[in-house]
């Protein structure tokens, strides 16, 4: 059964004591952004049910909001998850040339990882960063006005990190 660290614990008990009395279902949120990184990148059935008993509220009400939000990952991700936006500035400025070229380059589909476990392409609605379309987020950070050559770079980069990194 999934279990929250003592140190994660204590930073879900500190969030849910931020609302009245009967309102815990409003540290939803930033609980499932704990338990997605407690829980390896991405949140089971089981990880979900949890939350919900930590909150006191029924599962489906976890089950609508991390389907709701392409911040929430519902099946085992990469290391690295390109979420390239697909709306309309970054449409108009290439992002299906980008996110044709990211498939093509990795050999996976949208929604899909490479065998090796680095990557897993996402396509997202708005990031908010119209002005440096085509534009992806690829963890905390934004990258911006994507191309070809940027984006073999940025996978090089991802590759070169995973490699030091273990």
């Amino acid at each position: 059964m999934a279990q929250f660290s003592a140190e994660k614990l204590n930073k879900v008990n500190e969030i849910i004591a931020r609302y009245p009395a009967g309102k815990q279902k409003s540290a939803l949120i930033p609980v499932l952004h704990i338990a997605q990184e407690e829980f390896g990148g991405w949140l089971s059935a089981e990880t979900m049910d949890y939350v919900a008993s930590i909150l006191k509220i029924e599962p489906i009400e976890v089950y609508e909001v991390a389907t709701f939000y392409s911040m929430y990952n519902l099946k085992p991700v990469g290391k690295y998850v390109f979420e390239v936006c697909q709306t309309g500035p970054c449409m108009i400025n290439g992002s299906d040339d980008i996110i044709d070229y990211i498939k093509n380059k990795l050999g996976i589909k949208v929604g899909e990882t490479t065998a090796d476990g680095l990557f897993t392409l996402k396509t997202v609605e708005c990031l908010g960063a119209c002005g440096y379309a085509p534009m992806m987020q690829l963890g905390k950070h934004y990258r911006e006005h994507l191309t070809k050559e940027k984006i073999d770079a940025i996978i090089e980069e991802c590759e070169r990190n995973a490699v030091t990194n273990n």
